[in-house]
């Protein structure tokens, strides 16, 4: 989560705006005799005054229908500063200056506005509101220049000269070594300037809290970061701070609550991606309520959230088989199988039926997913194969699957083909000696012609 690198400026404006000067004072001595020019460091001398009223009446007219002209006040600035610097009292210069930083700031030049605002620091009897005021401008001004550790140097001066703490110095100094990673002094700053607001009676908005609660997660904090998700849960029911009340359950290693929670955000309408949809869907299945995860992967199908990708219906279809719920499983499972470019989809949709005890069915699909080839086990869909046909009775063709499944596979697949080769021929062996009992009891049994 980073931070806008451009801050806004506007009220700089209302901190250095232009002073309105008296028109009286600023006709005064038109038409009779200057008075000597005063040296003090708190007034303007009358040349001063009038090419100060000039430039004012420049750059902010009386007249709201009149346009400012920029370019002749700067024109004026730049011939009051060559001709009268070196002759003016501090509080002069410190007017002049004044209205160089309005002109730059006016055209967004914050590096020359900067310029000027450290000009203003070098006067000797600067007057202190003004000093306190220039380093603050300072340091919002270096940062919007991304000049982040000149920001956080005018702030300190400014925290060292002042008796109060001010919410704008502590944001900046948060902002500026969050910008140059430092996180650790990042924090304490923020908690300052909310604890700072919050005195006050002010409301904090969401956007104060997911910064802290960004530096919590950076700080892998976890612990206070699910104190202040809750917190602002409540405060604002916001679907994002849902979603992060779930992530910090997942890196509290608590996968029962992040569960829960995520269930209870897509109760409340707030899942929307896919990604929160199927993992929520498969998540079910691990806190053993399998059957819940099924119904929301198929909201999501239905809501078109879940797009109906072959891994996403064989994830559907998992489900169900894991919810036991094999007659729900087999729709997916076949239309994975009409997907999918190998035989795996026909060999699950097999099993499924497997299971069900449909032979015919499974046996059809097993030998489905041979023809179409491609497959993950060979081995063992021949395999599932023979099981499937020997529960027809078809020993011949299960014998076959069976030796085919012994010569796909590896020597662990070849112990179980040939375990289970013997298994079909005993019994075969069986079946056959039954079917020689049953027609031997029907010879035995066979009634006498009637008498009649």
């Amino acid at each position: 989560m980073r931070m806008e690198n451009k801050l806004k400026l506007s009220f700089l404006i209302a901190v250095l705006a232009i002073p309105v000067l008296p028109v009286q004072l600023a006709l005064a001595g038109e038409e009779q005799r200057a008075p000597p020019e005063a040296r003090t460091a708190g007034t303007l001398g009358p040349q001063v005054m009038r090419a100060i009223s000039e430039i004012q009446e420049l750059m902010n007219p009386e007249d709201e229908d009149d346009e400012p002209d920029l370019a002749a006040a700067k024109v004026e600035l730049d011939e009051l500063r060559e001709r009268r610097w070196e002759r003016m009292n501090d509080f002069e210069k410190q007017t002049l200056l004044n209205f160089y930083t309005n002109y730059w700031l006016t055209l967004e030049n914050y590096p020359e506005a900067i310029s000027t605002f450290e000009e203003s620091l070098t006067i000797e009897e600067l007057r202190e509101d003004t000093r306190m005021r220039t380093l603050k401008s300072l340091g919002q001004l270096t940062a919007a220049e991304e000049r982040w550790r000149d920001s956080i140097r005018y702030y300190e001066f400014w925290r060292e000269r002042s008796l109060e703490e001010d919410d704008i110095v502590y944001r900046g100094l948060s902002y500026a070594h969050y910008q140059e990673d430092e996180i650790p002094q990042a924090l304490p700053y923020w908690i300052n300037y909310m604890e700072l607001l919050l005195d006050r009676g002010e409301v904090l908005g969401r956007d104060d809290y997911s910064y802290l609660n960004g530096l919590y997660f950076q700080l892998e904090d976890f612990p206070n970061a699910l104190d202040l998700t809750k917190t602002m849960i409540v405060l604002f029911d916001d679907q994002t701070d849902w979603m992060n009340l779930s992530a910090v359950y997942a890196s509290l290693d608590d996968e029962d609550r992040r569960v829960r929670s995520l269930n209870v955000a897509y109760l409340k309408g707030m899942v929307d991606d896919e990604n929160r949809f199927l993992n929520l869907g498969q998540s079910m299945g691990g806190i053993e309520v399998p059957y819940s995860g099924t119904k929301i992967l198929n909201d999501g199908l239905n809501k078109e959230i879940i797009e109906e990708t072959e891994e996403n219906l064989t994830t559907l279809s998992q489900m169900y088989l894991i919810a036991a719920d094999y007659e729900a499983a087999l729709a997916p499972a076949l239309r994975v199988a009409e997907m999918s470019e190998s035989g795996d989809g026909y060999d699950t949709y097999g099993y499924i039926h497997y299971l069900l005890a449909n032979y015919q069915e499974a046996s059809d699909a097993f030998q489905m997913a041979i023809d179409k080839g491609e497959l993950s086990n060979r081995a063992d869909t021949f395999l599932f194969l023979a099981r499937s046909l020997l529960e027809l009775d078809d020993f011949e063709g299960a014998l076959a699957a069976a030796r085919q499944s012994a010569d796909a596979g590896n020597d662990a697949d070849q112990r179980s083909a040939n375990d289970y080769i013997g298994f079909i021929e005993s019994t075969q062996e069986r079946y056959n000696i039954i079917e020689e009992r049953k027609a031997t009891a029907i010879d035995f049994y066979r009634p006498y012609p009637s008498l009649l």
